[in-house]
């Protein structure tokens, strides 16, 4: 028994003498001043600002194509990658940007549209990037007319 709180009260010691080193002492100034610059990089996102989220076609006749146009601006202040851009439906194709759009400047995002459906049809495009949110959700519409039908609505 006295030989485990002999072995006991060494290893105390020893632990405690052996910890009297300044921490303060370790670090590196350099290495401080790299993590600044990192947590303020990390701080500079791209913001997706679009000039309109929803288009809408009107009535049209059935298979007939159709395509617009989203227009954005990166107001953030970082550079802005689109890194996927998907439909709801294969009936439409988005076509983003390839390039990086650096803060300030703009971009255009080709919606492609075959006019399938019927009646009243709704199509949801996400964009997915490198912003705070990870995503953006735009949105088609239109009144598809049957073809050859009288339209329900002026046709465009």
């Amino acid at each position: 028994m006295k030989k485990v709180v002999l072995a006991l009260g060494l290893v105390s010691v020893f632990a405690f003498t052996s910890c009297k080193e300044n921490a303060s002492s370790k670090i590196n100034t350099e290495n401080v001043a790299q993590a600044a610059v990192r947590d303020e990089a990390a701080k500079a996102v791209p913001v997706m600002t679009f000039e309109k989220s929803e288009h809408d076609f009107g009535a049209i006749e059935q298979n007939s194509p159709q395509e617009t146009i989203f227009r954005f601006t990166n107001t953030g202040n970082a550079p802005l990658i689109i890194t996927d851009a998907k439909s709801s439906c294969g009936c439409t194709v988005p076509n983003p940007p390839k390039d990086p759009i650096a803060p300030g400047e703009s971009g255009e995002l080709l919606v492609k549209f075959n006019g399938q459906g019927q009646n009243q049809v709704t199509k949801n495009i996400t964009v997915t990037a490198n912003t705070a949110k990870g995503s953006e959700i735009l949105r088609i519409k239109a009144f598809v007319n049957p073809k050859g039908a009288a339209p329900l609505g002026p046709v465009k």
